[in-house]
């Protein structure tokens, strides 16, 4: 990846946190530490990766994505809104009553949005349906998935990636969001779910380890991914990321930042703007 797109996705990153932000505080409620921890990765399929069309929501060649940790539907509709499948102003209705941006993806509501999630473990499921129905139509469509790994403690998770890799889904990746947090602290000490990068081996993957926040590391991850089997790529993150009150701490897995929180973590990321 060139110093140019590595530049320009970044920013698109720190945009994406902004929103993230900016939403979550309008509605009070929500779950920013997950969302911010993911933006590099999203910044990265949404507009380096993917093949998608705003004008087209339902294009039937367009590559798919799961966000299978559902609570995370802000770093999603921040995605979207920047790719332009509605307008960015929309995203402060997050969680309203009747707004189509409810806090977790509803497929039938929000344009772009592939699969209705929420309920964790259930998304790498659907992920491996989109990925057979792309090889029963002949489709050449690539299936994403974003998992988190609190998540991956849910037994559903490990058959899904048991059918994938016996029907060898050559055009599924999976991303792990490895934050090391979940809302109850620690995923290590709440159910550990080591040796992460043996046991998604072990069940068939070609398994990939990257720097969570280094667009240039994601990118090139998926540029390796396998063509004959599913691809894992774990993607090191920090929870919260860009918002230093909020790095590595579990309690802001669900609580919307007060209105002098908010301009503190805007603060940081106008500074991350400067330093560039």
């Amino acid at each position: 990846m060139d110093i140019t797109t590595k530049t320009r996705l970044e920013k698109r990153a720190r945009e994406m946190r902004r929103h993230i932000l900016r939403m979550i505080a309008a509605a009070g409620s929500g779950h920013p530490g997950g969302s911010l921890s993911a933006a590099d990765i999203m910044a990265t399929l949404y507009f380096h990766v993917m093949r998608v069309d705003p004008q087209r929501p339902n294009w039937p060649l367009r590559d798919r994505f799961v966000l299978s940790k559902g609570h995370a539907a802000p770093v999603l509709y921040a995605a979207l809104a920047e790719c332009g499948f509605f307008p960015v102003e929309e995203l402060t209705s997050l969680r309203e009553f009747g707004s189509y941006l409810q806090g977790h993806p509803d497929y039938k509501q929000t344009a772009g949005v592939d699969a209705s999630t929420g309920s964790l473990g259930q998304g790498l499921s659907i992920a491996v349906g989109m990925a057979l129905a792309a090889r029963l139509d002949a489709k050449d469509y690539r299936v994403f998935a974003l998992l988190g790994d609190g998540e991956l403690q849910e037994g559903q998770i490990w058959e899904a990636a048991m059918s994938a890799a016996h029907y060898r889904l050559g055009h599924l990746v999976a991303l792990v969001d490895c934050n090391g947090l979940q809302i109850d602290g620690e995923v290590e000490r709440v159910m550990s779910i080591a040796p992460l990068k043996e046991k998604w081996q072990a069940f068939g993957w070609y398994c990939l380890e990257v720097d969570g926040h280094a667009v240039d590391q994601i990118a090139h991850a998926i540029d390796e991914a396998s063509t004959v089997r599913p691809t894992v790529i774990l993607a090191r993150t920090i929870k919260g990321r860009g918002v230093p009150f909020m790095e590595g701490r579990a309690e802001w897995h669900g609580k919307a930042p007060s209105s002098d929180q908010l301009q503190d973590a805007l603060a940081a990321l106008n500074k991350e703007d400067e330093d560039v």
